[in-house]
């Protein structure tokens, strides 16, 4: 009973373990993730169209939760660029931004994207993600970062703006291009060139200096902060406000508070779809960041686990007053970077963003929008990556038209649209590239008892035998191609063809209806006189072959080995031990 519990509460694994040394490293990682996270949680919050504290309170029950049951030791589950995006497209859609209605659609967007994830960690649904294809996913990532980076424009102009595609966005900053605030675009403009020089020159500079690797590292990542602080001295010691500048203003001095997400069928049914697409979004990220981050230190992560990890942390951000989390890449980095040893780092996180939502939230009151605005614009940049175009048209056209697609779907119509683009052109992709499965003759290479493709290599083969390889489990898609292409086969033949053999070596599932494709192939061969046998068919196919006729009905016989069957059919002597 116990070792149940534990599969489902990993905490209760590595905390029997926990000891000093690590209690150490995860106290250092968590501090310096704390500070990293304090301007990018209300960074993300802003993008998300909610109130700061938002963002804080965001980042922490859900990290709490996540400490107790996840299983990545580096994973820093908060809020996240993309998802900030989604939530507010998603929410954006059912109420004004600034309103109760708004903050409270936040939450049920959180509740049900938490609730999604727990029903697909419990009924072990976490291949789902594997439907989304890496190349898709990179699309939809690079085309929202564009989004992201063009929609925090405005708050570096000091001009309203809005919309939620490209072509949207641009329109609205072009008409209102005559309304720049030039201390804002100052401040802002200011603040961005300095991160973007401390991404890529600060490290560099420091160590130049004689500063230690790692401590360079650290300054480099927080870098934020200096802006933060240094942009909100300058607009408080000049008094910016009154030349316009906008600024985040008063912050609650409080823990997260316990709110109730909405429970009306108009609101669930009108974010349940945005949820899905979240929760599928979110998993993949976190997933693939923890089992990058894991296999570094060789350890494992359960993505059935993970699942259940993600809802719990996000039905915690729906109860108090948070919105869609998942883990995100920074922190995670710096996390694991920082030493973290054990997901107990995530808590001490947590508890040092609670002190600071109860004791530092004065200090951000004149904190510019258009340094967050900056933070924002600095950190999706580095997600936009259009190699991927160059990758996947020198290897794969289809998954460069797919990447493509996603990339222009998501600029033109928005994350939803995109992402859900992204979904279904990757399970058509699957479903293209598995329904015309390579088949290849095969035949015998010269003193030896292996079969390769008559194409590629010199081998014997003979006129009354016909051996054909599937590289492909044979299911509803793809039945009929192998059906024609054998048709096509025996097309071309004068006369001679006595026998067929299908090598199932490649063959790892038949279903039903390929089941029927072969019965039926079976038939028309007896009809021509041409024996059909089968070989190398792994045990598992034979296993569910056998439940059904097919095999009492073959026209022929099932060899162990193409070598057998080789040897059986056309009469050749079997290989000496001196060959």
């Amino acid at each position: 009973m116990f070792g149940k519990i534990r599969d489902y509460v990993p905490v209760l694994v590595w905390g029997r373990h926990y000891n000093r040394a690590a209690l150490s490293n995860d106290l250092i990682a968590a501090l310096i993730v704390t500070i990293m996270l304090i301007p990018q949680s209300l960074a993300y919050a802003m993008l998300a169209g909610l109130p700061p504290e938002a963002g804080i309170y965001a980042s922490i029950v859900p990290i709490l939760l996540y400490a107790v049951f996840g299983t990545s030791r580096a994973l820093a589950v908060g809020p996240v660029a993309v998802v900030s995006l989604m939530t507010a497209a998603a929410v954006g859609e059912v109420a004004q931004q600034g309103t109760a209605g708004y903050a409270l659609a936040a939450l049920t967007l959180a509740g049900l994207s938490g609730a999604i994830l727990l029903a697909m960690g419990v009924f072990r649904l976490g291949f789902l993600a594997n439907f989304l294809s890496h190349p898709v996913i990179a699309g939809f990532i690079t085309a929202s970062g564009i989004l992201i980076a063009a929609s925090q424009l405005k708050h570096i102009l000091g001009i309203p703006a809005s919309g939620h595609t490209l072509t949207q966005i641009v329109v609205s900053l072009v008409s209102h291009l005559g309304e720049v605030n030039v201390v804002t675009l100052l401040v802002g403009a200011g603040a961005t060139g300095f991160l973007f020089w401390v991404r890529r020159g600060l490290k560099p500079l420091l160590v130049r200096l004689g500063v230690p690797a790692g401590a360079a590292v650290i300054a480099t990542r927080a870098g934020p902060v200096a802006a933060v602080v240094a942009t909100t001295a300058i607009t408080w010691g000049l008094g910016l406000e009154d030349y316009g500048v906008a600024v985040v203003g008063a912050v609650p001095q409080s823990l997260p508070p316990f709110t109730v997400p909405s429970l009306s069928p108009d609101l669930v049914g009108a974010l349940f779809v945005p949820a899905v697409l979240i929760s599928v979004i979110g998993f993949v990220e976190s997933i693939s960041v923890a089992q990058t981050l894991a296999a570094k230190k060789r350890q494992r992560i359960d993505p059935d686990q993970e699942l259940i990890g993600l809802g719990a942390a996000n039905i915690g951000a729906a109860f108090t007053g948070g919105y869609p989390v998942t883990g995100g890449f920074a922190r995670s980095v710096v996390n694991y970077d920082a030493g973290a040893e054990t997901p107990a780092a995530g808590a001490f996180t947590a508890a040092g963003l609670a002190i600071a939502a109860v004791a530092l939230t004065p200090l951000v009151y004149f904190l510019p929008n258009a340094t967050l605005a900056g933070t924002i614009i600095v950190a999706v940049l580095s997600l936009v990556d259009f190699s991927i175009l160059r990758k996947t048209w020198a290897y794969s056209p289809s998954d460069f038209y797919a990447v493509t697609a996603t990339i222009l779907l998501t600029l033109l119509f928005g994350v939803e649209v995109g992402v859900s683009a992204g979904v279904m052109l990757s399970i058509a992709l699957h479903l293209y590239k598995t329904s015309r499965p390579h088949v290849a003759e095969v035949g015998c290479v010269p003193q030896t008892e292996h079969f390769r493709n008559i194409n590629r290599h010199r081998v014997e083969t003979d006129p009354s035998l016909v051996t054909l390889r599937v590289d492909e489990s044979l299911y509803f898609v793809n039945a009929r191609f192998l059906d024609d292409y054998l048709q096509d086969r025996l097309a071309r033949d004068d006369g001679k063809i006595r026998n067929v053999v299908l090598m199932c070596s490649a063959i790892n599932a038949i279903d039903y209806s390929a089941l029927e494709t072969l019965e039926a192939i079976n038939h028309r061969l007896k009809e021509l006189g041409i024996g059909f046998h089968l070989s190398e068919v792994k045990g598992p196919v034979m296993d569910r072959l056998k439940t059904a006729h097919f095999l009492d009905e073959l026209n022929g016989k099932v060899f162990l080995s193409q070598y057998d069957a080789w040897r059986t059919l056309t009469g050749r002597p079997a290989r000496s031990a001196a060959e």
